[in-house]
C-alpha cells in the first residue's frame, strides 16, 4: 500500500479540488492517505512569496481557472463572500477534531466538511456563527475525538505540521508527497499515479536532475 501525504491549506481553491479528484485519479492504486493541515501564508513568507490572490491580475485569473476546473471535474465550487481571507481557526478546527493522539491528521471526512463550508456555500468563511456550527456539527460526529482548537497542543501540532512542509520544501498547496517525492498542484495528479504505478520515467534523468539546471539570471528583490 502506497502512504501519501496530503498537505493543504483551505484558503486554496485548489486544494479543494484536488481532495475532490483525488480518489477517483487514484482509483485501482492501493493507497492510504494521511491529511496534513498547514498554513499556506506561513510557507509563502518563509520563501519570500504572495499567493496567487494577492498578485493584482493573476488574482481574477485564478478564480475564472478554478471555477473552470471545477466545471469540467463535476466538484460544486462557489466562491466564499471574501477571498483570502484567514484560515487559522479552520486550520486548527481541522487539527483539534483529528484528536491529540492522530498527530493533528483528521480523517477525510473532517476535512471535506470543513472544505464544503468553505467552498460550496458561497458565504463568508469565517463568520463566527457559522464556525460555532461547523464546531458543533464536527464534535458530535461518532468516533471524532477532539481539543480545544484553542489549545497550545493544537497550535503547536499546526505549527509542527508546518513546518515539517517548509522542511521537505514544500512552497504551495496542494502538495502530496510519497517517499520523499513531491508533486504539487491538483493538475499533477496524473504524474502522481504514474509515479505510484512504477513509471520508469521517474528513474530517468528528466525526473532525477531538474534540480541541476544552472540559474542564468536572479533578479533583485524589488525596492519598497
Amino acid at each position: 500500500m502506497k502512504e501519501i501525504h496530503f498537505y493543504f491549506d483551505f484558503i486554496s481553491p485548489y486544494a479543494w479540488l484536488a481532495f475532490q479528484a483525488l480518489p477517483k485519479a487514484l482509483a485501482g492504486v492501493s493507497h492510504r492517505v494521511h491529511y496534513h493541515p498547514v498554513v499556506f501564508g506561513a510557507m509563502l513568507k518563509h520563501h519570500g512569496q504572495l499567493g496567487p490572490a494577492e498578485i493584482p491580475g493573476k488574482r481574477d485569473w485564478t478564480y475564472r481557472q478554478v471555477m473552470w476546473q471545477a466545471k469540467q471535474q463535476g466538484t460544486d465550487l462557489q466562491m466564499p463572500a471574501a477571498h483570502p481571507f484567514n484560515s487559522l481557526a479552520l486550520l486548527r478546527l481541522a487539527v483539534a477534531a483529528s484528536g491529540i493522539n492522530q498527530q493533528g491528521q483528521p480523517n477525510r471526512y473532517v476535512v471535506e466538511t470543513i472544505f464544503k463550508h468553505v467552498w460550496c456555500d458561497g458565504l463568508e468563511a469565517t463568520d463566527p456563527d457559522r464556525l460555532a456550527t461547523l464546531q458543533a456539527h464536527l464534535f458530535s460526529q461518532p468516533g471524532v475525538s477532539f481539543q480545544d482548537p484553542q489549545s497550545a497542543e493544537v497550535k503547536q501540532l499546526l505549527q509542527q505540521q508546518t513546518q515539517q512542509a517548509i522542511d521537505l520544501g514544500l512552497f504551495g498547496v496542494p502538495s502530496m508527497v510519497v517517499n520523499g517525492q513531491v508533486f504539487w498542484g491538483n493538475d499533477a495528479l496524473p504524474m502522481l499515479r504514474a509515479y505510484l504505478e512504477g513509471d520508469v520515467w521517474f528513474e530517468s534523468a528528466d525526473w532525477r536532475d531538474a534540480g541541476k539546471l544552472p540559474v542564468g539570471i536572479r533578479r533583485a528583490p524589488a525596492a519598497k
